[in-house]
C-alpha cells in the first residue's frame, strides 16, 4: 500500500499536435508501465477516431509507478484532449489533480488553446511544471519560446524542462519534477467516503464502470456506496485501480485513483460530478468537482419510425455516460413524433464533436 504522501496525481496541459500523447507514451514506457509487447503509438487513445485524426478526444487514466531516491512513488496520470471542443473533458480531469505538466511545442510556441486550458487549470490551483517539447526539431526556437512561457505564467527560465517526447530527451527530469513540485493529496483516510466521480463508459457485461478519485476515507469491495446526486445505492461487486487494463484491488484509498463496479444498468443513476460516498455512513457534504457545460449547439433527433425511440433515448443515454458535456429532454413534436433535442458544447456544423460528421 502506497502511503499517501508518496502519490501524486497529474494531468499533461498542450495544444493539439504540441506532442502530448507521445510524451505520454515515452513515460509509460521509461517506467516499465507498458510492457514492450504492448507499446504502441497513441497508448492511451484507445477509439478510432483518435488513433484516425491522432488526438485526445477522450480523457484516459492510468497509474505509473516510479522510485526516486529508493522510494517507491505512484503517479497517476489524466490524459486530457487538447482541443478546445473537448474543454469539459479537460475540465473533469483537473479537478482530479494537484498538477499539471504545461506542454508547449518548441517550433511553434504557446497557442491559444494552451492558455485558455492553463486558466482552467490555475483556477483549481495545480501546480503548473511547464515543459517545451519537440526540441529535436528543426525550427525549434527554444529561446523564443521560453520567454513566452516566462511572461504568461511568471516562472524562472531554469523551471522550463527541456524535452523531446519522440527521442525520450528530459523525460527523466519530468518524472523528478513531477515527485519534487507536485503536493501530495490531502485527504483523511479516516473521514466519511468522499469520491469525486470525474468519468464512466458503458460495459455491455458489467454494466457502468465508474471512474473516481478518492478525496476522503476508503473504498472497500462489498462496501455499499451512494451516489449523493440520486441518492441510489448500490454494492462494490469490484474495486480497483487504473493500469493499462483495470486491475482488481480490496480496497481505493484517499488520494488515489480508482474504478468501480456496482452492476449499473441505468444511465440516468450516474452523474459526472457526483460525489460517491457510503450508505451506512455518508458524507453530509458534496464535493464541489464541476460546473454544468454551457450548451453551444442544439441539434434534434426524430426517428422516421416512432418505434425506434426507446432504443434512440438508450444509445443518447450510453453516449452521455462518455461525454456529460452531452444533455438531452426527450420530447415531441406534433409535426416530428418522438426526439430527442441534443444541447452540444462542440463545433458539431464542422465536424469537430466525437462521434459525428459533416452534413
Amino acid at each position: 500500500m502506497t502511503p499517501q504522501k508518496n502519490i501524486r496525481n497529474f494531468c499533461i496541459i498542450a495544444h493539439i499536435d504540441h506532442g502530448k500523447s507521445t510524451l505520454a507514451d515515452r513515460l509509460l514506457q521509461t517506467t516499465n508501465t507498458i510492457s514492450e509487447r504492448d507499446m504502441q503509438a497513441q497508448v492511451l487513445d484507445d477509439m478510432d477516431l483518435e488513433r484516425e485524426k491522432g488526438i485526445t478526444i477522450k480523457s484516459h487514466a492510468i497509474q505509473i509507478n516510479y522510485t526516486s531516491n529508493g522510494e517507491e512513488y505512484v503517479l497517476n496520470l489524466i490524459d486530457t484532449p487538447g482541443h478546445v471542443d473537448f474543454s469539459y473533458e479537460v475540465s473533469r480531469a483537473l479537478a482530479a489533480c494537484e498538477g499539471a505538466l504545461l506542454l508547449v511545442d518548441a517550433s511553434q510556441g504557446i497557442q491559444a488553446q494552451t492558455i485558455s486550458n492553463l486558466y482552467l487549470a490555475l483556477d483549481n490551483d495545480l501546480e503548473i511544471i511547464p515543459v517545451i517539447n519537440k526540441i529535436d526539431m528543426d525550427g525549434a526556437m527554444i529561446p523564443e519560446v521560453t520567454d513566452q512561457i516566462v511572461d504568461l505564467i511568471g516562472c524562472k527560465p531554469e523551471e522550463i524542462i527541456l524535452a523531446s517526447g519522440k527521442s525520450g530527451i528530459g523525460i527523466e527530469e519530468i518524472l523528478e519534477a513531477i515527485v519534487a513540485r507536485i503536493p501530495a493529496p490531502k485527504g483523511d483516510p479516516e473521514a466519511p467516503l468522499q469520491a469525486l466521480v470525474f468519468d464512466s463508459v458503458f460495459n455491455s457485461f458489467r454494466g457502468i464502470i465508474v471512474y473516481y478519485r478518492v478525496v476522503n476515507g476508503v473504498i472497500r469491495k462489498g462496501d455499499k456506496v451512494r451516489f449523493m446526486a440520486t441518492g441510489a445505492d448500490y454494492e462494490a461487486n469490484e474495486v480497483g485501480i487504473l493500469k493499462l487494463n483495470m486491475t482488481a484491488k480490496d480496497e481505493v484509498r484517499a488520494g488515489d485513483v480508482g474504478y468501480i463496479i456496482t452492476g449499473i444498468k441505468n444511465a440516468k443513476e450516474v452523474k459526472v460530478g457526483d460525489t460517491l460516498t457510503l450508505a451506512k455512513n455518508p458524507s453530509l457534504d458534496r464535493i464541489q468537482g464541476f460546473e454544468d457545460v454551457k450548451p453551444m449547439v442544439f441539434a434534434g433527433i426524430f426517428p422516421v419510425n416512432t418505434d425506434e425511440f426507446e432504443e434512440l433515448r438508450e444509445c443518447m443515454e450510453k453516449l452521455q455516460l462518455n461525454d456529460a458535456s452531452l444533455t438531452f429532454e426527450p420530447e415531441t413534436s406534433q409535426a416530428l413524433g418522438f426526439g430527442v433535442p441534443l444541447r452540444l458544447p462542440g463545433d458539431v456544423a464542422h465536424g469537430n464533436y466525437p462521434g459525428t460528421t459533416r452534413a
